[in-house]
């Protein structure tokens, strides 16, 4: 972690003694929400058994901080990579904390603000859409018409990743508040569905240990895609072939053990979080 986030920025993190005016809610979403490594795990397992080989230039749409960027381009000499947003400030965040303390190893990756729906400067091997940031596009002209461009865009053996959640759960009003070791508790608030053309408003807060509270950290206006809505797309596109990759589940019985393989039907779990993989 500290290699990415940079040691000083860590400890500041790790301390216990948050508040909601002390905090960066950059660097708390990158706590709470984003598992880098366990995502580029994934990724380079589904492209070797896909491909039989590994991938080595990455592209990461709605990049926000770029954090699977720096964690892509660190993990040897011959990985490079691009990544996408409209949004100037995560961007400047990301190449101050997640970039630049690579050093020279950050000169493989190259940001970009611009519309993820532009032509890679290369074209890559594996394209990413993670977060369900790709629910931006509420319209199914949209949707189509993104994934005609990310097909297109990529190598002629390439591999689009992305995940998605659903479950009954999802398209219900909730607050679920989960409290996390780094002294702060990650709020995930639907606040906001409408059935009719499936749009929902989604909103994160952190809560913190001294009462206070950052609200309205972020805001989404989505729509909830299904799966067979988006693979029928993906095929449309001239994607040949789209695999759901679904978790399977814990000990417990109740929470995901983090491995993830094909499945043709998945579980009506009341909330649930997939991978779709489109090869070219």
């Amino acid at each position: 972690m500290a290699k990415i986030f940079g040691q000083e920025l860590s400890k500041r993190y790790l301390n216990g003694n948050l508040t909601a005016k002390k905090a960066d809610k950059y660097h708390l979403y990158q706590l709470s929400v984003q598992s880098p490594e366990p995502d580029i795990k994934f990724i380079n397992r589904v492209y070797r058994k896909a491909r039989g080989k590994k991938a080595k230039h990455f592209r990461e749409d709605f990049c926000g901080t770029c954090l699977l960027t720096a964690t892509w381009v660190n993990q040897g000499k011959d990985f490079t990579a691009e990544s996408y947003d409209i949004d100037p400030e995560p961007l400047a965040w990301g190449k101050k904390y997640n970039l630049e303390p690579l050093g020279k190893v950050a000169d493989r990756a190259i940001q970009r603000q611009q519309d993820v729906r532009v032509a890679s400067l290369k074209k890559p091997d594996v394209r990413c859409a993670q977060n369900f940031s790709y629910w931006i596009f509420k319209l199914r002209c949209e949707m189509l018409d993104y994934f005609k461009q990310c097909h297109k865009d990529l190598a002629k053996d390439g591999v689009f990743v992305m995940d998605i959640h659903g479950g009954p759960e999802s398209i219900t009003y909730m607050e679920e508040e989960s409290e996390l070791e780094h002294g702060f508790s990650y709020v995930w608030d639907q606040d906001e569905f409408w059935p009719v053309t499936s749009e929902a408003t989604m909103k994160i807060h952190f809560r913190f240990k001294d009462g206070t509270e950052m609200k309205n950290a972020f805001t989404y206006n989505w729509r909830v895609w299904t799966i067979p809505e988006l693979k029928e797309l993906l095929d449309e596109a001239g994607f040949k072939q789209i695999d759901c990759y679904w978790e399977g589940t814990a000990a417990d019985g109740e929470s995901g053990n983090g491995i993830f393989k094909v499945t043709q039907k998945g579980t009506n779990d009341l909330s649930w979080v997939a991978y779709l993989v489109a090869l070219k």
